[in-house]
């Protein structure tokens, strides 16, 4: 067991320096009793509304991080989208492009065979005009030579040729001259 000398002794020692200090056992309690309704106060009335409004402040803060964070992605996401869409409109451009591009070659190609059938048509109505035009001229050539050589043969008969020999003539010589 422990004696009870050395608690003596120290109490002593605990008397004397509170004597030293000029400590007061009653005003230390009754300290001791202000300091904790004064806290509690001040912890009910002034710590608590401060303390939540620093927590309602540091909500609002998380709460903001993650907006911005989930704006930051809707961004990022907006991003690859309005790519994809420019990627997609650009490939259908082209592609329309290319198809005009043949579109227009077909219509030009088709058109150049419309002028070559045009110009052919044209050249086949032309020969066909010509030949025409040549059919008349020989015969109006050969009836020209037949009545020249009727005049000539009735100067040197000295006779004068009537209508069927004026024919028969004419027919003998277009026999010759178109053979």
């Amino acid at each position: 067991m422990i004696s009870a000398t050395p608690i003596i002794i120290a109490a002593g020692k605990v008397d004397a320096i509170v004597e030293k200090f000029g400590l007061a056992w009653g005003k230390l309690i009754a300290q001791v009793i202000i300091f904790w309704v004064v806290f509690t106060i001040l912890k009910k009335y002034a710590f608590g509304p401060i303390l939540a409004m620093l927590e309602q402040r540091r909500q609002r803060i998380a709460d903001g991080e993650a907006k911005l964070e989930k704006i930051s992605r809707d961004a990022a996401e907006a991003a690859k989208s309005s790519q994809a869409i420019i990627d997609k409109a650009e490939a259908d451009a082209a592609r329309l492009v290319k198809e005009a591009d043949d579109a227009a070659k077909a219509l030009q190609e088709r058109r150049q065979q419309d002028a070559v059938a045009s110009a052919n048509t044209i050249i086949a109505k032309a020969r066909e005009a010509a030949e025409l035009e040549k059919e008349q001229l020989m015969s109006q050539l050969k009836r020209e030579f037949g009545r020249m050589v009727s005049d000539a043969t009735s100067r040197v008969t000295g006779k004068v040729l009537n209508t069927d020999d004026q024919t028969r003539i004419n027919q003998e010589t277009a026999t010759q001259v178109s053979a």
